[in-house]
C-alpha cells in the first residue's frame, strides 16, 4: 500500500505542476473518462476473469485510490505533452517512450507488498505490451473528439 499512495503523490503532484495547456474543465473530462473507463474495464478482466488485481481478488475499499486517484494524473501528463503539431515520427517515438515507462512502472507495482499492490493472474507484461498503446489511442480520440 505504501506504493500505491507514493506513486498517488508523485503522479498527481506531477501531472498538476506541470500542467501547461489543459484547462480545468478539461482535466474534471479526462479524470472522469479515466476512471469509468478503468472501472469498466476492470470489471471484466479484474473482477470477472482474474487476470490481474489490485491487492485481493475481490472487489475491494483497498483499491478504490488505485481506480481514481492513480491513472488520472498519467493520462493528463500524456495528453498535457502530447506532441499534437509534431510530425507523424515524434508522435509514433512519444508512444513508444510512454509504452516504455508504463511497462516500466508495471514491472515496479509487481514488488512484494508494501511497496507492489498489482497482481497478476493470467496477465503478464506481453499483454500490457498490446493493449497499453489501445488505451491510449483510445484516450487521446476522446480528447480530441469531445474535450479538445
Amino acid at each position: 500500500m505504501i506504493g500505491l499512495f507514493i506513486a498517488i503523490i508523485i503522479f498527481n503532484v506531477l501531472a498538476f505542476k506541470t500542467n501547461k495547456n489543459l484547462s480545468a474543465k478539461q482535466i474534471a473530462h479526462i479524470w472522469s473518462f479515466t476512471t469509468a473507463f478503468q472501472m469498466s474495464f476492470d470489471a471484466y478482466i479484474d473482477v470477472k476473469y482474474h487476470a490481474y488485481w489490485y491487492f485481493t481478488k475481490n472487489v475491494d475499499w483497498a483499491a478504490l485510490p488505485a481506480n481514481t486517484m492513480l491513472l488520472p494524473p498519467v493520462n493528463m501528463m500524456f495528453l498535457n505533452w502530447y506532441p499534437f503539431k509534431s510530425s507523424l515520427i515524434n508522435q509514433i517515438r512519444y508512444f513508444i517512450y510512454w509504452e516504455v515507462c508504463l511497462l516500466t512502472y508495471e514491472s515496479i507495482t509487481l514488488l512484494p507488498e508494501p511497496w507492489g499492490y498489482f497482481h497478476y493472474g493470467w496477465w503478464n507484461l506481453g499483454y500490457s505490451a498490446i493493449i497499453n498503446p489501445i488505451l491510449l489511442v483510445i484516450l487521446l480520440v476522446y480528447y480530441k473528439r469531445f474535450v479538445n
